[in-house]
C-alpha cells in the first residue's frame, strides 16, 4: 500500500502491518492490559491482627451492660483494624506477543484509514526551543490540530526538550511507542524512517 507523505510524494508501507481489519476485542484487550502493568498495586491497610493491641478481653463478657466485646482492635472499634484490608498485587495480565504486535498492527492501520496519521520526510528543529517547534507545526499544511504524537526514527534530544512545555504535544522515538499512546492522541505525525523501522518490527 502507498501512504502519501505531508509534502508530497509517498511511502510504500506493507499490507501486513499497515492494512489489517480492525480487532476492536483485541484492542481493547491489550490497551487495558497495559494500563493495568502501570498500576503500582502497594495499597495496603492493617487487618484486626496486624494492629498492635488488642490482645486482652478489654472487659469480662457478662455483667456490664455493655456489648460483648473481644478485642479493641475489633473492625468496628475506633484505631481497630480494616474489616476487608487491602492487600500489595499484581494486576499485570498476560498478552502474548503476537497479540501485541496484532494490536498495533490494527491501531496503525485505523489511524491510516481515519486520517490521523500523517507521514513526513523528517522532523526537526534547530534549537531546544518551544516557540521553535510551534512555527514548525504551524508551517505543516494542512495544520495539525488535537493533541498530537511526534514519532522519530530516533530521540531527538531537541524535539523532546521543546515539547516539554506542550501538554497537547508529546515526542517518542519508535522504541518507545506503545498501543495507548496510539489511541490517545488525535493525530500521530510520523517520520519515514519511523515507519519503515515499525514495518520492519511488525513484519
Amino acid at each position: 500500500m502507498k501512504l502519501a507523505l505531508q509534502a508530497g510524494g509517498s511511502v510504500e508501507l506493507s499490507e501486513a502491518a499497515f492494512g489489517r481489519e480492525f480487532n476492536e476485542a483485541l484492542v481493547h484487550q491489550v490497551v487495558n492490559a497495559y494500563q493495568a502493568a502501570g498500576r503500582q498495586g502497594s495499597r495496603a491497610h492493617k487487618s484486626r491482627s496486624e494492629r498492635r493491641g488488642g490482645g486482652r478481653k478489654p472487659w469480662r463478657q457478662k455483667g456490664t451492660g455493655r456489648a460483648r466485646a473481644g478485642s479493641i482492635r475489633s473492625p468496628i472499634w475506633r484505631g481497630g483494624g480494616v474489616t476487608f484490608a487491602a492487600k500489595p498485587q499484581d494486576h499485570s495480565q498476560k498478552v502474548n506477543r503476537k497479540m501485541y504486535q496484532g494490536a498495533v498492527r490494527c491501531i496503525l492501520s485505523e489511524l491510516i484509514r481515519q486520517n490521523r496519521l500523517i507521514a513526513l520526510d523528517a522532523f526537526s528543529i534547530d534549537a531546544p526551543k518551544t516557540s521553535a517547534l510551534l512555527d514548525k507545526l504551524a508551517s505543516l499544511d494542512p495544520k495539525p490540530e488535537g493533541k498530537l504524537l511526534l514519532v522519530a526514527d530516533g530521540m531527538d534530544r531537541n524535539l523532546e526538550l521543546a515539547a516539554r512545555n506542550l501538554r497537547e504535544v508529546a515526542v517518542r522515538d519508535v522504541a518507545a511507542i506503545d498501543p495507548l499512546s496510539l489511541v490517545s492522541f488525535d493525530q500521530v505525525l510520523m517520520t519515514v524512517g519511523a515507519l519503515k523501522k515499525l514495518e520492519e518490527a511488525l513484519a
